[in-house]
């Protein structure tokens, strides 16, 4: 079994920055590939942002350029670093860990953008 807990939401101006960090417990290792999800009010969960056990990373194109995915496979944590934040990032966020069958949420951690 394996546990994620995200840590770093909150409330933020546009065009600030949040960090958010997803440790990772119980039965993981490097072999995971993780990633940020999102959900606002009344949408679907979209993938955000992956990372392959190899460092490999891709973005959903609504963040490219302003959101960064990296992971620390000593500390088992998982990092998202959004600059430029825009009113329309407003969602909870979830962290995903995923080897073959098996999968892995976190409970989520809400950012809030608004002026």
């Amino acid at each position: 079994q394996v546990q994620l807990v995200e840590s770093g939401g909150g409330l933020v101006q546009p065009g600030g920055s949040l960090r958010l960090s997803c440790a990772a417990s119980g039965s993981i290792s490097s072999s995971y590939a993780m990633a940020w999800y999102r959900q606002a009010p009344g949408k679907q969960r979209d993938l955000v942002a992956r990372i392959t056990s190899g460092g490999s990373t891709n973005y959903s194109d609504s963040v490219k350029g302003r959101f960064s995915i990296s992971r620390d496979n000593a500390k088992n944590t998982v990092y998202l670093q959004m600059n430029s934040l825009e009113p329309e990032d407003t969602a909870v966020y979830y962290c995903h860990a995923r080897l073959a069958f098996r999968n892995y949420w976190g409970q989520g951690t809400q950012v809030t953008v608004s002026s």
